[in-house]
């Protein structure tokens, strides 16, 4: 591994002079000292001035070329600390450091990447932490490497989203979905810290607390943000988009919003954040995004950064790292400190700290009457701000609202002034040409009138003009009878005008009907006057003038009759328009009819598409939930021969318990799967079952394995060999259910026999206090008291004799290290001797105080549970002496390893407490599994 100092400067090109390098020189430095201590594997939170020192570096340069180039050289996988604080520095580098940070930072996504990796896969409680916050920061450089409009601090004004989301829906619901999986990790990281701080409140103040709560500041900051982007683009969607389709969008951030709001709320009640941060509050219920105006009601969270009180400076030193194994003694070193304690045993004087306690409370009690006087004037300027904003957006509304209603009444009025207008223009020309129509037959109906008065006073023309008379009046009165059908049709189409033509052209046919009536009279007038022709022939000659000037008048009438033809056929011509405009009205009706059975036929198809879709997506997540739940009982199964998991033990009573939860849990899955069966559209109860199933049947495999440690090798192998019956029989139930083929078929027999036979097993391997006899049983817990009090004296026997070896066999460091562990051991094997003793005597004081009249054989019997518990914790104890020493022997050796002498130590402790647990009053105790 490269040293700090060794790493190479960035070259400076073209600007040559000692001045430059000197200062690049004391720039690198400068870097140098603050990255070495801000990261650092101490478990206290980075220092903001060395966090700052670095963030201006970054603007020094235009970049973070030497943060990255010092970062790589951390010894990162060595302290799950050190990449812990690592991945905060980087998360304040990225969101305060200069823009050109993005672009370094990608290039080094495959390091972040390893990190998250190495520390997921080791069960450290640093390590999952260190793990989820290397995921948030790949998703916070990829979202803002993708959208470059939103710089890694997420402030952004309104009006730049809303151009960033565009008039595109696609694009607006892909943004809304990258801004929900930016706020999940977030929420998953502050999750994770707070679910290992389950004291958090009380304890805050504490250096190992704040070192894990010191990054949620920055997660604080980008929550606000996320979520006053999330709101705006939700409403924007609802506006373009119906609200069936975004269903799963709302659902998911009601999920976030109380996730969010529980975050705020448990971060606003501790200490430490109050005097670091002024953390939003949001509001009691989620935004309502069916309802358009509720947008007006959201107001964005604004989170503040009080002023930061100066820090004592401490001096510079530069870290130095030089080679690999300069690295790792130092490393070990503080590992054994932290396991141990110091060398030569010191302990801090509880007065001391009593005193310092109470005057950091003191100060902390002045802080934070200061913080709350702080806190209430910003709230009373942001409510002052608040209540200004709300009363011009309130007043802005309602103009907007009153110039929206305007309009549309404009609108309306404009629309109906034309309908108006174009009504009175058609009724105007309807009127005028029926006007003109009534007076030029009224003319021609005069005129007719006066040739018949005429015909009256001369007899002798009517005599020969008979046969063409008759003519000339049927053919007018055929004209007549055309005209009136045609008056009759224009009348029908004019509403107003209508009646007064109507009535003028009724009065003209009472008078053709006179005329008619005239006219039969004068028929039988001229059959009278036909019999004096005889008598007329004398005035014949007179009559020939008359007969010319008849002629005349009988030229007159044919034109008149074309004349009516014309109208006619005028008329005819406006039929026809009618008619043809009626057939083109039919057939656009038909055209509509038929588009609208098209989207009719198109939304049915709409329909069982999306039904099918929702077949599929129910079908995913089943099979989603069936890979999860094979993965749970397959990491199960290979737990049985995980040499890691040998050293875990449980009771019969225990696994017996867990064996009857997932016998349990098999009913709640066959009527699930019988549900989604009958039902396909809704896979959720069968999907819950079988998570439930699959955690219940692995932890009935882990059980078991671990239970098989304790019990007789025949049982021991016939136990172990069931529960890798049953994590086969799952696995193979659960194989069933990927296939659309046999999910039908698939059975939970197997899987119930097989754990019906754990459950047999389990039966018979817990303790039989019947079948011993008083005396024996009180007997045998003084035996197992006697025999670990022995194996604890042989472990301090056998391990004087290692420490006698290694002065003779070791010098130098290696003989201090082995010296180290030694002594370690011994101290705490002497300890465990005091807690043995201490725990004999307290049994013994219970059993004198307790049995009354009665023998301790009795007492014994009579508390059978509490004695079984006794005798298995003191069986722990001296297993875990032996392991102890053992472990210690390799590592001395160099056979073993540090972390093996970690866990055996651990084991032997949590066997001591068990034993100090079981040794308390019977009435109060319950017999509990003798796990690791």
């Amino acid at each position: 591994m490269n040293s700090i100092k060794n790493v190479p400067a960035r070259v400076l090109s073209r600007r040559g002079g000692h001045s430059l390098e000197a200062e690049r020189e004391q720039f690198d430095k400068s870097q140098a000292v603050s990255i070495s201590k801000a990261i650092n594997a101490q478990e206290a939170p980075v220092k903001e001035k060395h966090a700052r020192r670095i963030i201006l570096g970054t603007h020094h340069e235009k970049g973070a070329f030497t943060f990255w180039s010092y970062a790589i050289g951390l010894p990162l996988p060595s302290s799950a600390i050190l990449s812990w604080k690592f991945c905060h520095v980087l998360h304040k580098v990225l969101r305060d450091g200069h823009p050109n940070v993005l672009q370094d930072c990608q290039r080094y996504r495959s390091n972040i990447r390893e990190t998250g990796d190495l520390w997921g896969h080791l069960h450290d409680r640093y390590g999952q932490l260190v793990s989820i916050y290397a995921r948030l920061l790949l998703t916070k450089i990829s979202f803002h490497v993708k959208h470059p409009e939103f710089p890694p601090g997420l402030e952004v004004t309104d009006e730049l989203l809303e151009k960033t989301a565009g008039t595109d829906v696609n694009n607006i619901f892909q943004l809304t979905v990258e801004l929900f999986d930016y706020l999940d990790w977030e929420l998953k990281l502050s999750e994770s810290v707070f679910r290992q701080l389950s004291a958090a409140v009380a304890v805050s103040q504490m250096s190992a607390v704040q070192c894990r709560l010191a990054p949620l500041i920055q997660v604080i900051q980008d929550c606000s943000h996320l979520y006053h982007y999330a709101v705006k683009l939700m409403f924007k969607l609802h506006s373009c988009l119906p609200a069936d389709t975004l269903q799963g969008h709302r659902d998911r951030f009601h999920e976030q919003f109380r996730s969010l709001k529980n975050f705020f709320k448990r971060a606003s009640d501790m200490l430490y954040f109050k005097r670091l941060i002024q953390i939003p509050r949001l509001p009691e219920s989620p935004p309502n995004f069916l309802r358009a105006s509720a947008l007006a009601e959201h107001v964005k969270p604004v989170v503040v950064i009080p002023e930061e009180a100066p820090e004592d400076e401490e001096p510079e030193t530069l870290i130095e790292i030089s080679t690999a194994p300069a690295v790792e003694q130092p490393v070990t070193s503080d590992i054994f400190e932290q396991t141990f304690g110091p060398p030569n045993g010191i302990r801090d004087d509880r007065d001391a700290q009593i005193e310092s306690l109470k005057k950091e409370v003191d100060t902390l009690r002045a802080e934070m009457e200061r913080i709350k006087l702080e806190a209430q004037r910003y709230v009373t300027q942001l409510k002052a701000q608040v209540n200004s904003l709300e009363g011009e957006v309130e007043e802005q509304r309602k103009q907007k609202q009153k110039a929206l209603v305007d309009n549309e009444q404009l609108r309306d009025e404009l629309e109906r002034l034309q309908r108006a207008k174009q009504d009175g223009d058609r009724s105007q020309r309807l009127y005028l040409e029926a006007e003109r129509k009534a007076s030029a037959t009224e003319l021609r109906y005069t005129k007719l009138k006066e040739k018949h008065s005429e015909l009256v006073n001369t007899h002798a023309e009517l005599l020969r003009k008979n046969a063409d008379t008759a003519k000339q009046l049927t053919v007018t009165q055929q004209s007549q009878e055309e005209v009136a059908r045609v008056k009759e049709q224009l009348a029908f189409q004019v509403e107003q005008v209508k009646r007064e033509s109507e009535m003028k052209l009724e009065d003209q046919s009472l008078q053709l009907e006179q005329l008619r009536q005239e006219l039969e009279a004068r028929k039988d007038e001229l059959s009278q006057v036909q019999q004096s022709l005889s008598h007329a022939k004398q005035a014949g000659s007179e009559l020939g003038a008359q007969v010319e000037a008849l002629q005349e008048e009988k030229e007159l009438l044919r034109r008149s009759a074309s004349e009516k033809e014309c109208e006619l056929l005028a008329a005819q011509g406006l039929l026809r328009e009618q008619e043809l405009q009626r057939s083109q009205e039919a057939e656009r009706a038909a055209g509509e009819v038929r588009e609208l059975h098209g989207r009719l036929l198109e939304k049915s198809n709409q329909e069982q598409r999306l039904q099918q879709k929702l077949l599929d997506d129910q079908f995913g997540i089943l099979q989603e939930a069936v890979r999860e739940a094979a993965a749970v009982v397959r990491d199960a199964v290979a737990k049985l021969d995980d040499p890691l998991h040998i050293r875990c033990t449980s009771s019969p009573d225990y696994l017996l318990s867990r064996v009857q939860a997932a016998l349990e849990s098999t009913s709640a899955v066959e009527k699930g799967h019988a549900r989604y069966m009958a039902t396909a559209a809704d896979a959720s109860g069968l999907v819950g079952a079988l998570a439930l199933f699959s955690h219940l049947t692995a932890d009935t495999i882990v059980n078991g394995s671990a239970t098989s440690r304790l019990a007789p090798p025949d049982h021991a192998d016939r136990l172990m060999e069931t529960c890798r019956d049953c994590g086969q029989q799952s696995l193979d139930y659960l194989g069933e259910l990927t296939e659309r083929q046999s999910l039908s078929r698939a059975e939970l027999a197997g899987v119930r026999t097989a754990l019906q036979g754990v459950l047999q097993l389990a039966r018979e391997l817990r303790p039989k206090s019947l079948d011993i006899k008083q005396e024996e049983l009180g007997d045998m817990v003084e035996k197992e008291m006697a025999s670990t009090s022995a194996a604890i004296e042989d472990a301090v026997r056998r391990i004087e004799e290692m420490m006698s070896q290694a002065r003779n066999e070791s010098s130098g460091v290696q003989l201090e290290v082995n010296e180290r562990i030694l002594n370690s051991c011994t101290d705490l094997m002497k300890a465990i001797r005091l807690l043995v003793m201490t725990s004999t005597s307290l049994q013994k004081e219970i059993v004198e105080s307790g049995r009354g009249a009665a023998t301790t054989q009795e007492f014994y019997a009579k508390n059978s549970r509490w004695t079984e518990g006794l005798i298995s914790a003191s069986k722990a104890v001296g297993w875990g002496a032996t392991q102890l020493v053992e472990a210690a022997d390799r590592v001395v050796l160099h056979t073993g390893k540090y972390e093996e002498l970690i866990v055996c130590s651990h084991e032997i402790a949590a066997s001591t407490a068990q034993l100090v647990a079981a040794s308390k009053t019977p009435w109060t105790s319950r017999a509990c599994p003798s796990s690791s």
